[in-house]
């Protein structure tokens, strides 16, 4: 028989789930039976499923045992220990249901078991079925983690969507047989169904024309980034509620999309952001992830242009919006300018209520072997609100001549260099670019530390720097030597510290999963 379960009692697992579910909100019963149980997975996913489970191995190699996994193992440093990666399958359906990776010291293994362990893809608890091996599972801990790359390829998770984990041993004779780590979708075997949408940020590269003679004004360039994101969840609600960082943003958001489309509230989670006001366009991103998420959630067909234009944003630039639609390099067109225009001010877009957002008049994959370092130095956060509209007052029009020179460099050096994969000549223009117009004016009244940071990144091997919208975020973009510009921007930034960030394009939109 069997030896008698238990569980661990520090931390006990009952008071391990009730943590998670005061930080993630109510896990769902079968959520809880799997952190909790003591017994077979497996079996309990074929009651769950109706189905019977396979296993794909992933991943197997004999290693030696470093000094924490000897600690957990209770043997000797260096002692040979078999790590496997699984994937147990619903067979039937073909989908992941669980992530298991364990750690088996070879020397406590029977030759028999071990050649099930190591050549079979047979689950654990029938492999200790099979050879009648008495045992019990130690539940040691129960987290909750963001998904890294590991397992959105085996799940489909997007990147930083959170994951439930458990680590437990299985026990024979007294020591440990068996560390066994078991991972899963928070938003998988849920009792209500869930939307969640992931965005990309994006890089403004610049306002086309803030001068205004030609009847437009407005209009710009900008990049989508693979990274930082925003990962926000909606589910079904009789009231609004909206938990996660930046809550009062998302909120206001989701009732303007509820006004304006006519829909019922929802249940909103942000599970990842990043700081709004750096320049990456993270208030649009959230707003746009709220508005996307309710109307997937209720089946309303808004388009993005519509999300945008109900949330408030693209009053001055819609590459934001773009970016969140389609991704790429992208140009918007501006708006009509004049007594009879779209817009008769110059205004940014948090003060320009009512304007819709631009047309899209150019995009175009950017290539996928540039990589782009931003630098986000802890220092004041770029313009916005009063400040920024001031600013626009004070500093516009721009001169005409600048505004000639700026669309010369984008229509015949920039786009062209781009498509045909110039960086030399597309890093000279935007280059170029941070001295003319709208641009200028932003990089002027900026900290001494800006113009230091372009400078040094520069100098490191970037083919061009640059200030992305009001700032305080600084790109570098290039091919090679990446890192000696990340270390540059890390020295350069050292008195007063920042966030460094390595990414490339994002060549699509935000992306939405329904579970």
């Amino acid at each position: 028989m069997p030896e008698p379960s238990s569980q661990s009692s520090e931390p006990e697992i009952s008071k391990r789930i009730a943590a998670l579910e005061m930080a993630l909100g109510r896990l769902s019963p079968v959520q809880r039976m799997l952190l909790g149980t003591d017994g077979s997975v497996t079996g309990l996913l074929e009651v769950i499923t109706g189905n019977p489970v396979e296993v794909k191995t992933l991943h197997q190699l004999v290693v030696p045992a470093d000094g924490d996994m000897a600690d957990e193992l209770q043997i000797d440093l260096g002692d040979p220990v078999n790590h496997r990666i699984v994937a147990l399958k619903d067979s039937v359906k073909g989908e992941v249901l669980i992530h298991a990776e364990s750690f088996t010291p070879l020397k406590r293994l029977e030759a028999s078991f071990k050649d099930d362990l190591m050549r079979a893809d047979i689950p654990i608890g029938a492999i200790l079925k099979r050879h009648r091996i008495e045992s019990r599972r130690d539940i040691m801990d129960a987290v909750c983690i963001p998904a890294n790359d590991r397992f959105s390829d085996v799940f489909p998770v997007f990147p930083k969507e959170m994951m439930l984990s458990r680590r437990y041993k299985i026990i024979r004779g007294g020591s440990p047989l068996i560390s066994i780590t078991e991972t899963f979708p928070l938003n998988e075997f849920r009792d209500k169904s869930r939307v969640i949408v992931e965005t990309p940020s994006r890089i403004h590269l610049t306002l086309t024309d803030l001068s205004g003679e030609s009847g437009r004004v407005d209009g710009g360039i900008g990049i989508a980034l693979d990274h930082p994101n925003v990962v926000l969840e909606g589910e079904v609600a009789s009231d609004l509620a909206v938990d996660g960082d930046h809550a009062e943003r998302v909120e206001a958001a989701a009732r303007a999309v509820m006004d304006r489309f006519g829909l019922p509230p929802a249940r909103l989670t942000v599970r990842s952001a990043y700081k709004v006001h750096v320049g990456l366009g993270g208030g649009t991103q959230l707003a746009m992830a709220a508005g996307k998420a309710l109307c997937e959630l209720y089946g309303h067909p808004a388009s993005t242009r519509e999300i945008a234009s109900a949330v408030g944003r693209g009053g001055t630039s819609g590459i934001g919006a773009a970016a969140f639609e389609g991704g790429g390099f992208i140009v918007d067109g501006g708006h009509t300018f004049g007594p009879a225009g779209q817009k008769t001010d110059f205004r940014p877009s948090s003060a320009s209520h009512g304007v819709d957002p631009p047309s899209v008049i150019a995009r175009h994959e950017f290539p996928s072997h540039w990589e782009i370092v931003l630098a986000i130095p802890s220092i004041s956060r770029g313009a916005h609100g009063r400040k920024e509209l001031d600013i626009f007052k004070e500093y516009c029009p721009v001169p005409l001549a600048d505004v000639q020179e700026l669309c010369r460099q984008i229509l015949v050096c920039m786009m062209p260099s781009l498509v045909e994969e110039d960086l030399d000549a597309f890093g000279d223009a935007v280059n170029r670019i941070q001295g003319l117009g709208f641009k200028r004016v932003e990089l002027m009244l900026q900290h001494p530390l800006i113009h230091a940071l372009m400078e040094a990144m520069g100098e490191a091997g970037a083919a061009c720097t640059g200030l992305s919208s009001f700032g305080p975020t600084v790109y570098a973009i290039g091919d090679s030597g990446m890192r000696n510009i990340e270390a540059a921007a890390r020295e350069c930034m050292e008195p007063v510290g920042g966030d460094l960030v390595l990414t490339r394009c994002r060549n699509w939109g935000a992306r939405v999963r329904t579970t």
